[in-house]
């Protein structure tokens, strides 16, 4: 007897009204709210002002969903959108990419780093990294309530049966790699929240050492992302149609992991 969990979940969370929250949405909120909570409290222990945090997550958030968007319009679906670029706005749509946040985020650390704290970039960095990584496995919880990015087919007695899944895929029970993506980064979350809280009861002066939980949020959530991506249904992304043996998300993760290695090596050396 094949065993497998159906899954035919709303990916409305909640309405009031005419106003549906979608669980996509509600994930992502949730995420930058608890960030912002921990930022906070990291910030506040090392006499920072408080205000920088306003301008740090106006930057963050405004920054992340539009690289977001845009890495998904370059990256995943730009036969598209080249021939029809006013659908590039409708975000409401849905079509947003980790990797295009993840460069927004960083750009939007530059920006704050260099104009408003004046703090060295990778120290910035190191204070976000476990709020990223706690935001990360959120969403991809909302994608699971959404039954969107679905893995390959599978005859494993954990396998999903989206009900509701897009695309046009067929109705066989597949591997929930939103749910291994979840775990996944949410112990990396666990992870980079201890050695915050340690680094942050050990602060004493500009002098911290820099890099290590930068290195390891690269090394383990863009690490996971390249293994979990060969569970994944064919995503698309001109990556993928040019360079064929790997997804577009595992070439684009490639270099984040070469990265996080790095840091990785010169923080502990």
């Amino acid at each position: 007897m094949l065993l497998y969990i159906t899954w035919d979940v709303s990916e409305i969370a909640f309405s009031i009204g005419g106003f549906a929250m979608r669980w996509y949405g509600l994930m992502f909120a949730m995420g930058f709210s608890l960030g912002y909570i921990m930022v906070r409290r990291s910030f506040l222990k090392r006499n920072l002002p408080e205000s920088w945090l306003d301008w740090l997550f106006f930057l963050l958030v405004t920054f992340t969903v539009i690289g977001a968007r845009l890495g998904h319009v370059f990256f995943y679906d730009w036969a598209r959108y080249s021939s029809q670029p006013g659908d590039i706005f409708k975000v409401w749509e849905g079509g947003l990419a980790s990797h295009g946040g993840a460069i927004g985020g960083l750009l939007a650390v530059f920006v704050f780093s260099r104009y408003v704290s004046k703090k060295p970039y990778l120290w910035v960095c190191d204070r976000l990294a476990a709020a990223v990584a706690l935001t990360a496995g959120l969403i991809r919880l909302g994608n699971l309530m959404n039954s969107e990015i679905v893995g390959t087919p599978s005859d494993a007695p954990w396998a999903f049966l989206f009900v509701r899944a897009h695309n046009g895929l067929d109705a066989v029970a597949r591997h929930p790699v939103q749910l291994y993506e979840a775990i996944s980064y949410l112990l990396a979350f666990a992870l980079l929240f201890g050695l915050e809280r340690k680094a942050t009861r050990q602060a004493k002066s500009d002098n911290e050492p820099m890099g290590l939980q930068t290195g390891l949020f690269f090394l383990l959530i863009f690490g996971a992302r390249f293994v979990w991506e060969f569970f994944k249904s064919d995503q698309g992304g001109g990556l993928q149609a040019g360079l064929g043996l790997l997804s577009t998300g595992q070439w684009l993760s490639v270099p984040l992991v070469v990265v996080g290695g790095y840091l990785l090596f010169k923080s502990r050396s």
